[in-house]
């Protein structure tokens, strides 16, 4: 099974999955490639209508139609297709937006079993929302600028779990949480897996799939939340993605410096990052594959930091760029937009690591538009 992730060594972990998604919407963007097929029962072969098909982190998405067939419009890239019915175990599979593809999509019934040991749990907190409430949102919408316009519209929908022996704490969702975020201009259809607080560590990662909809307003607010969607745009890893696919990384405001072998405290300058020890371009493929033997720390010098950020890390005030720190666990493979594989080989501290769902844009965000 794939995830999608956004991981985090300190103390923001996250990892992100999707189980159901519910209300889904056809968006269309510049075409590419025309995704086209049926989804159907595994066992009788009936179709199913009303199945959600979309891709992951992105705003498009559709429902199929009585006759259990789909379609989508993707843009150039790579995506995770995300195929989901109620009482169906949802599947994954990543696609590229290249080309017409023809893609038919069978759904297993789903085991119950572990939905009901959830429910039987004698280790719910019966007051979850009152007691752990704002630590949740903290850690799963952020604590940014954009975090303080940003709303759960749906907190009833969460159960809260304590596990004393191993001291942690455990969220789930009954429902697709609905996220509404003022500050860009989206409503996010979020499936939570779950969520999980390490107390002995004090990690966290959460699991989920998220469906972006544009929300409606006049030509005025559509202007701020352009503006807005560029400012968080800018040095955000999905930036740092795109430009190390184009070979921009410097005309973007970007540096890159690798931990040296002899010391776990220095690092020095890649002059050439786009060294094929690290950078590996297929003219026949239109991948890019990435890999840094060791840690990496990664500077956007074209803006400060939140204030917020270096307040909540008691860090001094005259920090002039937003740092973040890269491991990679195995080479990444990546696509036009900005989507790679396998995205749980990445994990980052620092700056990309203190930001959550408040500050994530689609895939296919262009910030010319």
């Amino acid at each position: 099974m794939h995830f999608f992730e956004k991981v985090s060594l300190a103390t923001n972990m996250k990892k992100l999955f999707f189980l159901h998604v519910a209300l889904l919407f056809s968006f269309a963007l510049s075409a590419q490639g025309l995704l086209s097929g049926s989804v159907t029962d595994a066992e009788s072969k009936q179709p199913l209508p009303g199945a959600s098909v979309f891709a992951q982190n992105t705003t498009v998405g559709t429902v199929s139609k009585p006759d259990g067939t789909y379609s989508l419009q993707l843009g150039k890239g790579g995506y995770e297709l995300v195929i989901s019915f109620t009482g169906y175990e949802a599947q994954r599979v990543n696609v590229e937006g290249n080309a017409d593809r023809t893609l038919d999509i069978a759904l297993k019934k789903e085991d119950k079993s572990l939905t009901e040991v959830v429910i039987q749990s004698n280790n719910e907190v019966a007051d979850g929302w009152e007691k752990y409430g704002s630590f949740f949102l903290d850690h799963f919408i952020g604590r940014t600028a954009n975090a303080k316009d940003t709303k759960l519209e749906n907190p009833t929908a969460l159960k809260f779990f304590y596990y004393k022996r191993t001291d942690k704490l455990k969220v789930f969702a009954s429902e697709p949480l609905r996220i509404t975020n003022n500050a860009l201009g989206y409503t996010l259809q979020y499936a939570l897996d779950s969520f999980v607080h390490y107390y002995k560590s004090g990690l966290n990662s959460y699991r989920g799939n998220c469906l972006f909809l544009p929300l409606e307003g006049d030509a005025a607010q559509q202007a701020t939340w352009a503006k807005a969607r560029q400012k968080t745009y800018a040095g955000s890893r999905l930036h740092f993605i795109r430009a190390y696919y184009d070979s921009t990384l410097k005309e973007e405001g970007f540096t890159v410096d690798l931990l040296s072998e002899t010391s776990n405290t220095k690092f020095d300058r890649l002059t050439n990052p786009y060294d094929s020890a690290y950078y590996f371009s297929d003219d026949s493929t239109g991948n890019v594959e990435l890999w840094f033997p060791r840690t990496v720390s990664i500077s956007y010098v074209k803006a400060r930091p939140e204030p917020s950020y270096l307040e909540q890390m008691n860090l001094p005030k005259n920090v002039p760029n937003q740092m973040s720190y890269v491991d990679l666990r195995d080479a990444i493979l990546v696509k036009p937009n900005g989507f790679f594989t396998e995205q749980r080989s990445w994990v980052s501290q620092g700056y990309w690591s203190w930001k959550n769902l408040a500050d994530l844009l689609p895939y296919d965000y262009n910030p010319d538009r």
